[in-house]
């Protein structure tokens, strides 16, 4: 299955800051034992790889700032919690999503999707051209049609693109078969084409 085209294309420029896997290899091979261990500094070192990906996670699944900053909390306190259940260490981050993919599904539940949706911000220098500029504003746009997506499908565009998680990785953080995942994904990619089409037409 292939997923070609502009979306794909702007889902590269989603993320520029998302720590490279290679770079995490090493550190997390150790981290999950000791962590069960009750290391402190392993605890710290599990904040400081992955704070930002959790944040930015719950960001892209709608979540205001705010919000996103409590969930990410809760989401490692959850990850402390039930650190011992974890029986391959090769899969922390995947399962680090899945409990992250389950606290938002949770929040929406419970708050009926009452939250509103948050721009993208400037480039970090706070300066943009204006080819910059007409390309963040597609960016935003496909971002609210993002956000429209139910959950389901919504999660699977979120964890595959902007959290750049290969398929495996993917359907284990979302709890499903691979199967599911990649339909879910086929589906997501139409539905999210058919409404991002719908927004261009709605401004022309």
């Amino acid at each position: 299955m292939e997923h070609s085209g502009n979306f794909a294309h702007r889902s590269n420029e989603w993320t520029k800051s998302e720590q490279k896997d290679e770079h995490l290899e090493t550190p997390l091979k150790s981290l999950p034992e000791r962590l069960k261990a009750g290391d402190n500094s392993a605890a710290a070192e599990l904040v400081d790889l992955f704070h930002k990906q959790m944040f930015l996670f719950f960001r892209r699944l709608g979540h205001s700032t705010d919000v996103s900053e409590d969930l990410t909390q809760l989401c490692f306190i959850k990850v402390w919690q039930h650190i011992g259940q974890l029986r391959n260490s090769n899969v922390l981050k995947s399962w680090m999503y899945n409990i992250a993919s389950n606290t938002s599904k949770l929040y929406w539940r419970r708050h009926k999707n009452t939250e509103s949706i948050e721009n993208f911000d400037i480039a970090d220098n706070g300066q943009a051209s204006h080819d910059q500029i007409e390309n963040l504003e597609q960016l935003i746009k496909l971002r609210k049609a993002v956000a429209v997506l139910p959950f389901k499908f919504r999660q699977t565009i979120v964890l595959h693109y902007m959290q750049h998680l290969t398929i495996a990785q993917a359907t284990e953080a979302a709890g499903i078969r691979k199967g599911t995942f990649k339909s879910r994904l086929s589906r997501a990619l139409k539905l999210l084409k058919d409404e991002f089409n719908d927004r261009q037409e709605e401004i022309k």
